[in-house]
Parts: C-alpha cells; structure tokens; sequence
C-alpha cells in the first residue's frame, strides 16, 4: 500500500493547482476597469506593457529611438547613444542604463530599463486603472494555467514510480494506474475548460486591457508609417521588426541574454 502515498501527493497536487487557477480566473473575471476606461486611448507604452510586461517596454524604448536616430542598435549587440536628452522618462531610462560612457550592450540595457521607476509607475497605473493584472502576473490566468500544466505531468510522474513499485499480486497495475487516472483528468479537464472559456491568457493585462490592446491593433491602419511600426513591436515584440539591421540587433540580444542574463531572472 505504500502506493497510496503517491497517489495522495498527486492529488494534492492537483488539487492545489487547480484551485490556484480557479481562484486566479475567479480574480481577473472581478476586476472592475475605471469608469473612464471605455474612452481610454492606450499610448505605445501602455499596450506593450499589457502585451508583454517591463521587458516589452523596454525593447519598445529601444526601437523607437533607433527609429528616430538617437540611438544606434548595432547587429553585435551594442546600443550606443547619439542623443542623450530624453524626451520622456523611459527614453532617460534607457539612456541612463547604458551609462556614461554612451555605450553598452542591449542585455544589460534592456533588463535595467525594464526594473525602471517608470515602468513601475506605469504598471500600477494600469492596475489602478483595472487594466493590467495587479500582482504582475505572478497570481494570473497564465500562471495558473502553467502551475496545472506542471501538476499535471507531476502526476504522470507520481503515477510511473507507484506503477514501478514492487506489489503483491493482489493490487493489480491496471486498478492502481485508474486511480491515478483521476487526478490526471482533474488537471487535463480543469486546462480544457479554462481554454475554452479564457483563452488567451494574457499574463500582465486584465480582460479590459486586453479589449483596449485589441481595439489598438484594429485602428492601426496597415500603413509603413511609425505609429503602426511601433504598434506591431508594442503588441508583438521584436520579432515583428522588418528592418534586417534591427532585427540583427536584437537577434544578438536574444541569443546574449539566454547565454548571460537571462539566467539570473
């Protein structure tokens, strides 16, 4: 019967992180948006935080100004300032991560001007606003949603080693496979119906922030100006950039950052 023990460690298991999702889907259902929500306009930085986070923001930053000619994105990595005034506090930011000497790589930028007081600000006031998930996203849908896809393979787990456990004829494999079953469905039901009902989890934006995310792409009007460059890297991240020079650019970044910086987070 020492079995049983695993099969009691897989419910709870389960159990606990498919309350922790029902409870985070029971939150960002109650989030209650400002009254003035419905005729907010999101500016860039906005709809990249509810989009991807401080990161988003920064690498945001970061295209714009090389965009505007202010700051140099090399393909080897390196952003270098060729105006140090910043027109608004994430451009000082920016400009202050990389330092006095005017020079550095866009890892280390990039994750400096994200832990910024300003992305900060903007963040609690999205959440002020019932726009962004208040706790950053560690509590969120998307959270949960990973926490029960961990549980569940914890099950698996749980259920192969009790299955390799020596038993006495009398506990049948099959019967003892069925009660680990169970748990199992509970996570894999518990995925199904937050799929159907929530998808997408969004990590950092409320479901009113992601109305307003979506209400920004649709007034972007296909057109190559600025705005609706800057639009897509907001909403989609670098890897919307066409230019080849800035996707080299941050290509390098992604592949430093996994190597040296990203390890740290």
């Amino acid at each position: 019967m020492f079995w049983v023990l695993f099969l009691l460690s897989a419910w709870a298991v389960a159990g606990l992180a498919c309350l922790r999702l029902c409870l985070a889907a029971v939150r960002a259902a109650a989030v209650e948006p400002h009254a003035a929500v419905g005729e907010h306009t999101l500016t860039l930085y906005e709809a990249a935080f509810l989009s991807g986070g401080p990161r988003r923001v920064a690498d945001l930053t970061l295209v714009s100004m090389a965009r505007q000619r202010r700051l140099l994105l090399a393909h080897t990595g390196w952003a270098t300032v060729v105006d140090p005034c910043g027109r608004d506090d994430m451009e000082r930011s920016v400009i202050g991560a990389i330092g006095p000497g005017g020079q550095s790589r866009i890892a280390p930028v990039r994750a400096a001007a994200a832990a910024a007081d300003a992305v900060r600000s903007l963040a609690d006031r999205l959440a002020g606003a019932g726009l962004a998930v208040p706790d950053g996203g560690a509590g969120g849908v998307a959270a949960g949603v990973r926490r029960v896809r961990v549980a569940a393979v914890t099950v698996c787990a749980l259920g192969l080693v009790a299955l390799a456990l020596p038993l006495p004829a009398t506990e049948p494999r099959l019967l003892i496979a069925l009660w680990f079953a169970l748990p199992l469905a509970l996570t894999l039901g518990c995925l199904a119906i937050t799929r159907m009902e929530i998808h997408p989890y969004a990590r950092w934006a409320s479901p009113a922030g992601q109305r307003l995310v979506g209400a920004l792409v649709r007034q972007a009007d296909g057109t190559a100006d600025d705005r609706t460059f800057l639009t897509s890297v907001a909403v989609r991240g670098v890897h919307a950039i066409g230019e080849p020079d800035l996707r080299a650019a941050f290509a390098h970044r992604e592949k430093y950052a996994g190597d040296h910086w990203e390890r740290r987070a």
